[in-house]
């Protein structure tokens, strides 16, 4: 199971998750998060991740591809809160405190 809890603050959508973020539980996120960067024009996304016990591959894709609507959108994502093993592709942070400074919006 996949808790979704999602907060527009300062220019910046903060994602926070909670539970597992696996084959069976990112299709909730995916079918939400995209269409609402991609609609709104969202630039900057921050995945809060302290409360995800397990991530597969399909959870990292899942991460992947919200940054890259980000993007479109000229922006960014950052990760924060995670002792996860993540691919060095992503930009990883210690909170969402820091996450906001280094955007600077």
């Amino acid at each position: 199971m996949l808790k979704i809890n999602m907060e527009f603050r300062k220019g910046v959508l903060f994602i926070r998750l909670k539970g597992n973020l696996t084959k069976d539980t990112v299709r909730s996120l995916d079918n939400y998060l995209i269409p609402v960067i991609s609609k709104q024009g969202i630039k900057y996304i921050v995945y809060n991740l302290g409360a995800v016990t397990i991530i597969d591959n399909y959870g990292r894709e899942s991460l992947r591809k919200g940054i890259e609507a980000a993007k479109l959108n000229q922006g960014d994502g950052l990760i924060c809160n995670t002792n996860l093993t993540l691919n060095s592709e992503f930009k990883i942070v210690k909170n969402e405190l820091v996450a906001l400074k280094l955007i600077q919006v």
